[in-house]
């Protein structure tokens, strides 16, 4: 009967729905807010290494004001960094340095293209990838 493969994909999506982790934020529909703006739950790790405590400090002052404090997100300008589509299989670290020496066209977000980072340098970006790495493990983000 035709009723069932429909229930079948209701339920899948209710449950898609109503199943929701701060971590399950997706390009179409965020997770409930971690934060006033953020959009998933970020837990940091116990102890960073040297080069991602210097990333921290670069992230903190190049990026958190669009992606949120630690990578968390931010609804009104850019997505979360510590998400699945940020995993180092999907977009290495050479898409990080590209992006934020070039800018990059919106492709997974629907928040626009993000611009150029004036002023970074690739040194910067390799310890900001180091930071959001150690952060994205503590999440289970591999």
């Amino acid at each position: 009967m035709r009723i069932a493969p429909l229930l079948a994909i209701g339920l899948a999506a209710l449950g898609g729905f109503t199943g929701y982790s701060a971590l399950r934020a997706t390009p179409d529909a965020p997770a409930e807010v971690a934060g006033p703006q953020t959009m998933v739950e970020v837990i940091l790790p116990a102890t960073l290494s040297a080069k991602a405590r210097l990333g921290q400090t670069a992230y903190e002052a190049k990026c958190a004001a669009c992606h949120g404090p630690n990578g968390a997100g931010n609804l009104n300008a850019a997505p979360p960094l510590i998400h699945k589509i940020y995993e180092p299989g999907h977009h290495g670290d050479e898409s990080f340095h590209r992006a934020a020496a070039d800018g990059v066209q919106a492709h997974h977000w629907r928040f626009g293209n993000m611009p150029p980072v004036a002023g970074i340098t690739r040194a910067e970006v390799a310890s900001i990838i180091a930071f959001i790495r150690e952060v994205q493990r503590a999440n289970a983000i591999f």
